[in-house]
């Protein structure tokens, strides 16, 4: 597995990792609606304007996972569902934190998530409770260094 910077080709491909993945990270923590609505339209349009910000682990010469970064904070990380645990999330990671990442935010109950951000060093900051997706839903604000 490697890490490489993203092109503007490679968002289709990022969409369909992020649809995947969000639906399988979150299946217990948002409402099926929420989920639906976040599909690969949603992220492709996400990510037109954004993939520049964008680092993609690739495995087996395709993206395995990304990571969007937006100055020294990380917008989202998510692996295929099909190839999480090879090690691609550490990677992209160890590249955003070279890359000068110092913050991130998490769902509260988004438990494999917060013992992977732990693992690597990251701690919890403050937890609060925001709106996202039309309700209030609880996050904790990890920060390194």
């Amino acid at each position: 597995m490697m890490v490489r910077t993203a092109g503007a080709d490679d968002v289709p491909a990022l969409a369909a990792i992020a649809e995947r993945s969000y639906r399988a990270a979150f299946a217990g923590i948002l409402e099926q609606d929420v989920l639906q609505a976040r599909d690969r339209m949603f992220f492709a349009e996400r990510f037109a304007s954004s993939w520049q910000r964008m680092l993609v682990a690739i495995s087996e010469a395709k993206p395995a996972g990304f990571l969007l970064m937006s100055d020294s904070h990380i917008d989202m990380l998510f692996m295929d569902p099909d190839v999480r645990s090879r090690g691609g999330g550490a990677l992209l990671l160890q590249e955003a934190e070279r890359r000068g990442a110092k913050s991130l935010e998490c769902f509260r109950d988004n438990h494999a998530a917060r013992r992977f951000y732990e693992r690597h060093g990251w701690q919890v900051e403050r937890a609060y409770d925001r709106e996202f997706a039309g309700k209030g839903r609880s996050f904790v604000l990890y920060v390194k260094g």
